[in-house]
Formats: structure tokens, C-alpha cells, sequence
């Protein structure tokens, strides 16, 4: 079993109480008011363990497996109950990209079930009358932003897959808590509150978030949600079917082509052709790990790999967490994948992707060459570089903006199968649209709101039926072919920064898995590298300062949640900045 121990100074404060003794998966709850500086739970268990952003999810899925279902049965127990209880983060409504090891072949492979953009969509649904892009709220809050639904597809796809337990059980927990009501948790009832207007825009979200004064509900409030219980009977006796065709299909277009002041063009027809694509993972190896993810739509999995593939030309374990060379190293490299991501990434069903040339270590050694300095890269240094292509094809960077809402959870079951799945209707409450008991995705708006650069086309631009690019990261970490940590985390762009500093926790600086949620993070995307406030990362901005860069304390709401399979069974925490659980037997 591979040996675990910390390094570094500066990050005491943050990691001391993450290596506390295990606690039992029954005493892991929600705490009241998560903080930066709150630490991670670890808890262990002997032969499962589910691990989600609200407790009520986390159990519901743990009953699944208890009860004698597999990773797959619990994904759906959990994800139709998160789309209740954290309602602003994912739901029907969205979309997600699920990682997926199946333990009887040892295989692991992907599945897509990201929003497509509607076939009457043009390359002008983001531009004002004189052809400017919009601004993002305006863009945002109605039906133009809504892109086709994945999520209940993508459910049913994986169950029928590798499903064992009866399909409508699985909506039971979900629907029972819709009928009989659910606790407003203080993370829900903070969001609603600093919404202001917006979710009262829709007749549908303004009537459930807020009571009849138009008082936003408070922590602690019970909230029934009888048009969702419905919902899910339907997809419990009809599949997914009674979803995209039907009345639920019916009310969704007509909630978003009425929208006020900003309908959106999705019909019928889109629903009834959405598929989910089965993907190959994109893979790659770290030091002598293999790391797994989701490739195109999502750049998350190519964005990571360049990363650890740059930065894997130095020796991080020496300097440890604690002194800025790692983070220059780290930063720069992360600058140095988002101009990449900027102009190459995007639906590959769509245009053909570099993708090989991406991660190609002869082209990662030669951008790692950049990194060997002693100061921050010039502004002008940071651009896309030129990876091999099988054919030629000139590329625009794009201009999207991609928001830090979302929701990640993993699961491994009795057999060793492992579900990592990131799911999303994109900002948080979606276009604040809401529909037979649930919000609709704005999903859209992760497009390229402008359409070339220069003389140039936009690889990520709209186009019917594409499917917008994506930061979502979920990822599974293998060792001789076997799982060894299963992990990943909303936060919009931020969530590829996330997900690489984890893993560089985790394999150059051996941490523990309560120690890899916990830490503050380091994030530089973009030039100005933001440290999260109130953590002990702000020790590191005057040495961040003296190598050139612009250094920006902000707060950085990651939501992690990890399971690392060791020999002895499994250990797992959940993100201590939300109110994520793990729980397990």
C-alpha cells in the first residue's frame, strides 16, 4: 500500500485536523456553516461508500447498495435526489458526464450526457441587435439559454448498461422526499436569498422558493415539491421516454419558448432526438499513475493532462505545497492549458480535435521548456501552442463564460465497480426557468458567445445540436489497471484547477484523502493568480507577488469529494466548504 505523509508548512493550519482518526459514515453530516478553513471528515468503510453534496443524497444512495444494488443503481438514487435538495446545482433539467469503471470486465469508459444546442439555433443567439454579444445575465435568465436536457437520458443509458436493481425503486427516495418534504439546508436557503430578483422573474421558481410575502425560504423550512414527485412517477413507469416526448416534454418547450422578454427556440423534435454518447475516456499517465477522464465536450480531462504532463518535467515533492516555485510551476502551466482550451477544444462530433498532439509528451515537454525559469511567464508568452494534427485546420480562441455551480459525487460499490460524475444545469438555479418540479439548464451559455476571432472560426461557437464545451472533470485514478481514487468537483472553469491540484496532492505530495478536499486552493487560469481568502494559501501571496505575478485573494467554492480504494477497504471525505457527505458499510 502506497505511503501517505504531508509536506509543507504553510498549509498546517488548513490540513492539521484533516488527518483526525476515522469517524464512523453515520456521524458524517452537514455542518451548519461550511468555511474555507473547516476541516474534511475522513471516514472509512470495509466494502461501500457514496460520497455526494447534501446527506440526504449521500444516504439515499447508500440505501441502494445496502439493500443489495451496484455503483450504477445508487448514481440515480442520488442524482434525482440532489435534483431536489440542491435544486441550483444540478437536476433533470441539466446535464452530466459520467466516469465509469466496471469491475467484471475492467473496463472503464464514459458516458456524455451533456445539453445539445437546438436545431433552430443560429450562430447570432447570443448577439444584440448590432451584432454584440450580450451581456452574461442577459443571455442567461430565460429560454434562450436552455439547451436540450441530458441528464434523465444519460440515467437510464448507464442503468440499462450496468444496472442490476429495479428502475422505479431507485426514483423511490427522491420521490417520497418530494411528496413529504425535505429540510431547506443553510447552503440552499443562502443562495435563494442572494439571488434578489431573478428567480422571481419565473412564476414557477418565484411560487416554490419564496413564500406567499415573497420572502425567500429560510434554513430549516420544510419545502414539498409535488409537481417533482410526479415527474419521477412518470419516468418510473414510462423511462426516459416520459421525459423527452409527452407532457413533461410538452410543458418544458412551452416554458421556454414563453419566456418572458427572452424566449428560447427548443422544441419537441430536439427532445425526442437527444442521445447520450458513449465516449472513450481520454487517459494518461502521472508519474507511474493512470489518470482517467472525460474528454470532449468537456476539456476537463485534456485540460489536466497538460497540466500534470508539464509539470511532471520537475521535481514538486521537494518544494512541497508550502513554497511558491511548486505554484509558479503549477500556474504557469495551468495559463498555458487554458490557451489551448481556448482555441482548440470543443464538441468533436462536430470538428476534429487534436487531441493525441494535446497531451503528446514530445509536445508537453516542449511547453514544459517554457516553465524553466525563475519568474512568472510574460502575459505575451501565454499562448495556444501547436500541437500535432492528423490534417490542417486554423482555430479562433473563444470568448466563453462558464460559472462555478454544479455538483460532483463518486461512488464504489461491493464489486469494485466506480461511478465518478459531475452534473450540472450550469449557473447556479439554471435560467432560472422551472418546470414540473424542476429548473431548467442554461447550459448555452458555456458556448463562445462570439462566433470567430478575426478571420478565424471559433472552434467552441454555437451550432444545432452541438454540444457546448465543458470544464467538468470527473476522474478516476488507476494503478496496474485497478481504481485507486475516484474524484472531482464543481466550480465552473476553476474545477480543472481544482481537480490537478488534488492530484498533485495526492500523488507527488501524499496526501491524505481528507487532506486533498481540505487544502486551499491556488488558481491561476488566466494571468492573475486568485488565492482563497481566509485560508493559509494568503501566507503565499507576498512570495507570489515577488516572482511577477498579480495575486487576487478570493473565495474559491470547490466542492471535492473523493474516494481513494486502498488495501485495507475504502477511505473518503467530503469538500468541508459545502454540505457534502460520505457515508458507507
Amino acid at each position: 500500500m502506497r505511503m501517505r505523509f504531508l509536506t509543507g508548512t504553510i498549509f498546517a493550519l488548513a490540513l492539521s485536523a484533516a488527518t483526525a482518526s476515522a469517524q464512523q459514515a453515520s456521524d458524517t453530516v452537514a455542518p451548519e456553516k461550511a468555511t474555507a478553513v473547516t476541516m474534511a471528515k475522513r471516514v472509512e468503510a470495509k466494502s461501500f461508500m457514496v460520497v455526494a453534496a447534501n446527506p440526504l443524497a449521500a444516504e439515499a444512495g447508500r440505501e441502494v447498495i445496502a439493500k443489495g444494488g451496484n455503483a450504477i443503481d445508487a448514481m440515480v438514487a442520488v442524482q434525482t435526489v440532489l435534483g431536489l435538495v440542491e435544486p441550483q446545482s444540478s437536476g433533470l433539467g441539466g446535464g452530466a458526464f459520467l466516469v465509469y469503471y466496471s469491475a467484471d470486465s475492467g473496463r472503464l469508459t464514459t458516458f456524455d450526457g451533456r445539453e445539445t444546442a437546438p436545431l433552430e439555433a443560429t450562430p447570432k443567439l447570443f448577439l444584440d441587435e448590432a451584432g454584440q454579444p450580450l451581456k452574461f445575465l442577459d443571455a442567461v435568465i430565460g429560454g434562450r439559454s436552455v439547451g436540450t436536457p441530458g441528464t434523465v437520458r444519460l440515467l437510464e443509458t448507464a442503468h440499462k448498461l450496468y444496472g442490476q436493481s429495479d428502475w422505479a425503486g431507485l426514483l423511490q427516495p427522491a420521490a417520497k422526499l418530494a411528496a413529504e418534504g425535505f429540510r431547506v439546508s443553510p447552503r440552499l436557503a443562502a443562495l435563494i436569498g442572494a439571488e434578489g430578483d431573478l428567480l422571481k422573474k419565473s412564476e414557477g421558481a418565484r411560487s416554490y422558493f419564496y413564500d406567499a410575502s415573497g420572502t425567500p425560504l429560510a434554513a430549516g423550512a420544510l419545502l414539498k415539491n409535488p409537481a417533482y414527485a410526479r415527474t419521477l412517477s412518470a419516468i418510473a413507469t414510462g423511462g426516459a421516454d416520459a421525459f423527452y416526448r409527452g407532457p413533461i416534454a410538452e410543458a418544458i418547450i412551452e416554458t421556454v419558448r414563453e419566456a418572458a422578454g427572452n424566449p428560447g427556440v427548443l422544441s419537441l423534435k430536439d427532445l425526442a432526438n437527444y442521445r447520450v454518447v458513449e465516449r472513450p475516456p481520454v487517459c494518461f499517465t502521472y508519474r507511474t499513475l493512470d489518470v482517467c477522464g472525460m474528454g470532449p465536450p468537456s476539456s476537463g480531462g485534456i485540460a489536466i493532462g497538460q497540466i500534470l504532463g508539464m509539470v511532471e518535467n520537475f521535481d514538486l515533492r521537494g518544494p512541497g505545497p508550502g513554497e511558491a516555485e511548486s505554484w509558479r510551476l503549477i500556474g504557469d502551466a495551468q495559463r498555458l492549458a487554458f490557451a489551448d482550451r481556448e482555441r482548440y477544444v470543443a464538441d468533436t462530433d462536430f470538428l476534429p480535435l487534436p487531441i493525441k498532439g494535446l497531451l503528446d509528451k514530445t509536445y508537453l515537454g516542449e511547453r514544459a521548456k517554457l516553465l524553466d525559469a525563475d519568474k512568472a511567464l510574460d502575459d505575451d508568452a501565454i499562448r495556444a501552442g501547436e500541437p500535432g494534427w492528423d490534417h490542417a485546420l486554423l482555430l479562433g480562441r473563444d470568448a466563453a463564460i462558464e460559472m462555478p455551480s454544479t455538483s460532483h459525487f463518486v461512488i464504489v460499490d461491493r464489486q469494485g465497480n466506480v461511478v465518478s460524475m459531475t452534473t450540472t444545469i450550469e449557473s447556479g438555479f439554471g435560467s432560472r426557468l422551472m418546470t414540473n418540479g424542476f429548473l431548467l439548464n442554461n447550459e448555452l451559455t458555456d458556448f463562445s458567445f462570439k462566433t470567430h476571432d478575426g478571420g478565424l472560426p471559433v472552434a467552441n461557437r454555437v451550432e444545432p445540436g452541438k454540444r457546448p464545451r465543458s470544464s467538468m472533470a470527473p476522474t478516476i485514478v488507476l494503478q496496474d489497471g485497478k481504481p485507486l481514487l475516484a474524484i472531482g468537483s464543481p466550480g465552473g472553469s476553476q474545477i480543472i484547477g481544482y481537480v490537478a491540484q488534488a492530484l498533485i496532492a495526492y500523488i507527488d505530495w501524499q496526501m491524505p484523502v481528507e487532506a486533498i478536499v481540505a487544502q486551499p486552493h491556488l488558481i491561476n487560469r488566466f494571468g492573475t493568480y486568485d488565492i482563497e481568502a481566509g485560508t493559509s494559501a494568503e501566507g503565499l501571496i507576498e512570495p507570489l507577488k515577488a516572482l511577477g505575478y498579480a495575486v487576487k485573494p478570493v473565495e474559491m467554492n470547490s466542492g471535492l469529494h473523493a474516494i481513494e480504494i486502498t488495501a485495507g477497504g475504502l477511505a473518503a471525505s467530503a469538500d468541508p466548504r459545502r454540505e457534502g457527505a460520505a457515508v458507507g458499510e
